[in-house]
């Protein structure tokens, strides 16, 4: 018998990793992912969470194939789409890294018969200011596509019309920049370009899981991709004829593989310092107007951390990569209905609670704190040992006695919960909802540096 030693690998790395995420927050995740699933009506979906530069989260939920029925697992590939757009950017920096070429050198010297080759940079290639038409932006395969391609023969017709706009002057997705830049790396390194990436990016991070979807197609243990109708059933979606992905969207990994990816972003383990700056600064125009996009990824501030993401969308499968480089926290969410938004939807609401976790530690104990505050408040009193001396004013006999009368009548709370953290006043700011039998209270604290509450203020 054959043993499938990835299966064993996922498998161990899965027990031991959930650990490291509180198993309040898991629950909560496999709360959402079962939610979104629900809603969207997509098949399944695969998530893997960082938390501090390792894989702390790795599940699959739901169904990978319909008939015959097979239950979605971590070690399954998924169609990444254009998350691969990512890789792409990082084979050119590397290339830049070796001093084999620049960011602004032009298209011309590599691809020459291309419309103005030598007005257009290789950075504007990778950060979507070339010009260059779309090939693929349709949301479904046209037939034409069904059909074998080689990127040369895709260069061919949509890089040789004229641009939609001058270089540098606009914005605009176009997945024929990414078969531009696939094929010059290949130029440049004398080798194809997958594998170029394995020899480079894939096989030293140990992403064994990834192959080639322009070349290779998904296997019987992987999971299938499905598109609906309108509110129809899931039905087999038609992949792509072979070529079509080439350096655009061509990646199939498992979520644990795309993780391994992020925490090298993370940590630098490829891209050094000046290349992972310059993949993550917006792109601006030749106005100065920031695009929001960087090389190969999309970028933007979420609460005062950078943060990193793309999507993915091809015939069957959408993806969603995010990361927090600063916070060394990132989300994969692959699912296998194409035009859902589960991914979107799953990682939204996983992000808070990644975030939360990563910006204030002490979430849990400073939950349970004032839980125990609210309750002796409802009994009138107070441990005076964890107030300042502004708060041991503020809680005068009256205020005890308040306190007593309004809240005792009220009984247990159902549900005490953090809604947000943030700084203030040199001090850590929760803000918490207390859902009883017939209201909703609302609680602020403050707490000083030492661990003191300056604050605990119900209204």
């Amino acid at each position: 018998m054959k043993i499938d030693f990835r299966v064993i690998l996922i498998a161990v790395l899965a027990c031991h990793l959930q650990a490291q995420l509180p198993s309040a927050t898991t629950a909560k995740i496999d709360a959402i992912a079962a939610q979104v699933l629900a809603d969207t009506g997509a098949p399944s979906a695969s998530i893997a969470v960082v938390k501090d530069g390792k894989i702390a989260h790795l599940q699959a939920y739901g169904k990978a194939r319909l008939e015959p029925a097979a239950a979605a697992r971590p070690e399954m590939r998924y169609s990444i789409g254009s998350v691969s757009k990512q890789f792409m950017a990082g084979a050119i920096l590397l290339l830049v890294q070796d001093g084999k070429l620049s960011l602004d050198d032009r298209v011309g010297r590599y691809l020459p018969d291309l419309t103005r080759a030598n007005e257009i940079t290789i950075r504007q290639l990778l950060s979507h200011t070339s010009g260059y038409q779309d090939y693929y932006p349709l949301d479904y395969v046209a037939p034409f596509m069904l059909k074998p391609v080689t990127a040369d023969g895709i260069l061919d017709i949509w890089a040789k019309k004229p641009l939609d706009f001058d270089p540098g002057t606009r914005w605009q997705y176009s997945n024929t920049n990414f078969v531009a830049a696939g094929r010059i790396v290949e130029k440049v390194s004398g080798m194809p370009l997958m594998a170029f990436l394995e020899a480079r990016i894939l096989g030293p991070l140990g992403m064994s899981s990834a192959i080639d979807l322009a070349e290779k197609s998904m296997a019987p243990s992987d999971a299938a991709g499905y598109t609906r109708f309108a509110l129809g059933p899931p039905r087999p979606a038609p992949p792509e004829g072979r070529g079509w992905l080439f350096a655009a969207g061509e990646l199939a990994m498992t979520a644990h593989d795309l993780a391994l990816w992020d925490i090298s972003l993370i940590e630098h383990k490829l891209l050094n310092a000046a290349s992972m700056d310059t993949m993550i600064t917006s792109t601006r125009l030749k106005n100065g107007a920031p695009t929001g996009y960087g090389l190969g990824i999309g970028v933007r501030d979420d609460g005062g951390h950078p943060r990193l993401s793309h999507g993915g969308a091809v015939s069957g499968f959408v993806s969603e990569n995010t990361v927090w480089p600063d916070a060394r926290a990132a989300v994969v969410v692959f699912s296998n209905m194409d035009g859902s938004n589960a991914t979107n939807a799953i990682t939204n609401q996983i992000a808070p609670l990644l975030m939360a976790e990563v910006q204030d530690p002490q979430a849990e104990q400073e939950l349970e704190q004032a839980r125990r505050i609210f309750s002796d408040l409802q009994q009138g009193k107070i441990d005076r040992r964890l107030l300042t001396s502004d708060a041991d004013s503020y809680f005068t006999p009256q205020v005890l006695s308040d306190a007593e009368a309004s809240l005792k009548p009220l009984g247990a709370p159902q549900n005490f919960r953090q809604l947000s953290v943030e700084l203030r006043g040199g001090m850590t700011y929760r803000h918490f909802e207390i859902r009883l039998k017939d209201k909703a209270l609302h609680l602020s604290t403050f707490t000083t540096p030492d661990g003191k509450l300056a604050q605990y203020l119900i209204q």
